[in-house]
């Protein structure tokens, strides 16, 4: 039981350090927004090609999936009502045209 909560703590105490080595580093110099800045331009592009070729993609098939389920069903209730119910399937469409031209106008509205 000793071993596991000395080993908690130290995993622990590696943890914070890590986590404030950035402020540290920032006051060693004086400078907290320019130590923002530097990593935020060093993971810019990081962040952009995981939200390009994970996230986008991953919303562009559930909408997808959506989409055509919803298509489904408004087409079964049309066969039982006579009446097409448009609203749904449209807005799940206008979503994912939306979400699937997004990667290439999102970076510039950001400014990144």
């Amino acid at each position: 039981m000793k071993r596991k909560t000395a080993k908690f703590v130290f995993t622990a105490i590696i943890m914070i350090t890590a986590m404030s080595a950035m402020s540290l580093c920032a006051f060693a110099e004086g400078d907290v927004a320019g130590a923002i800045e530097g990593t935020w331009n060093t993971a810019s592009t990081q962040i952009k090609q995981v939200v390009n070729n994970v996230v986008f993609p991953i919303i562009d098939v559930v909408l997808a999936v959506f989409f055509f389920a919803k298509l489904g069903l408004a087409y079964f209730d049309y066969r039982k009502s006579g009446h097409f119910e448009w609203t749904a399937p449209a807005i799940l469409f206008a979503c994912l045209v939306f979400t699937l031209t997004a990667p290439t106008y999102v970076w510039t509205i950001i400014n990144v």
